[in-house]
């Protein structure tokens, strides 16, 4: 029983201890950041790296996200006679919902993994540790800037992702099934609100890409510098930076249109 309770208090003591190294790498990070934004090229770097790596596969997942909802878009739309309202739910959903949402994942999963990594293997090959030794500080010089990359990047990833997905749902709609083309465009327009649904889309999406970065960051300088260890930490990466994405979503989604 006293070994129980003791093994239960050395978890939540555990815990706590992470929990407290990863809010004070943030709030570091947060600062750093703001010098980062002085060495623009390195920044420019990080946002083709991260948005190179991530691209083709969002590009082909938005186009396919898109033919779905222009196909089950208007089957149900049709029922209710609604259906030149297709380009209004392709939209709403894209640039609301999936666009960002999905975009996360797949970031998370793509350049996330590539972020830990990358500081993992600098971590075992003992180039962090060079870095101190010379009084440069890893956090400020390596990590810094692909927080903030990632931060421009996944926005930008995003609205590619809904663009491709409208045009996805727009050959769908208009091209194979026959709905009006202008109908699915005017409806669109008159719809979509520039500043709630789009803004709030945005605002997702770099919340979200805040939440990846860092995850994918934390896990990579914290990993074991081993090769398993490299390994454990992507895929904690992936696991960890997903549940944080569909439990900000539906915190955000709460916030944002329940009102």
């Amino acid at each position: 029983m006293i070994g129980f309770a003791a093994s239960i208090g050395f978890g939540v003591r555990r815990s706590l201890a992470n929990m407290g190294y990863a809010l004070r790498l943030l709030l570091v990070l947060l600062k750093e950041s703001v010098l980062a934004l002085k060495r623009p090229r390195l920044i420019a770097d990080q946002v083709h790296f991260l948005g190179n790596h991530s691209l083709a596969i969002i590009g082909v997942s938005g186009l396919f996200v898109g033919f779905v909802l222009g196909l089950q878009g208007y089957y149900t739309l049709q029922r209710y006679g609604s259906s030149e309202a297709l380009g209004l739910l392709v939209a709403l959903s894209l640039v609301r919902e999936l666009g960002p949402v999905v975009t996360a994942l797949l970031f998370a999963g793509r350049a996330g993994t590539a972020l830990t990594a990358e500081i993992g293997l600098m971590k075992a090959g003992e180039q962090l540790a060079a870095m101190e030794i010379m009084a440069v500080d890893p956090v400020r010089r390596i990590l810094a800037p692909r927080f903030v990359g990632g931060l421009i990047a996944m926005p930008i990833l995003a609205a590619v992702f809904s663009a491709v997905g409208i045009i996805g749902g727009w050959l769908v709609g208009v091209v194979m099934i026959g709905v009006d083309s202008g109908s699915f465009w005017s409806q669109m327009q008159s719809g979509v609100d520039v500043w709630r649904d789009v803004g709030n889309g945005v605002i997702k999406s770099m919340v979200f890409g805040l939440a990846v970065t860092f995850i994918a960051l934390l896990q990579g300088y914290a990993a074991s510098p081993t090769p398993e260890g490299v390994s454990r930490a992507t895929t904690r990466t992936v696991v960890v930076a997903s549940l944080m994405v569909l439990g900000l979503d539906f915190l955000l989604t709460a916030m944002m249109f329940s009102i």
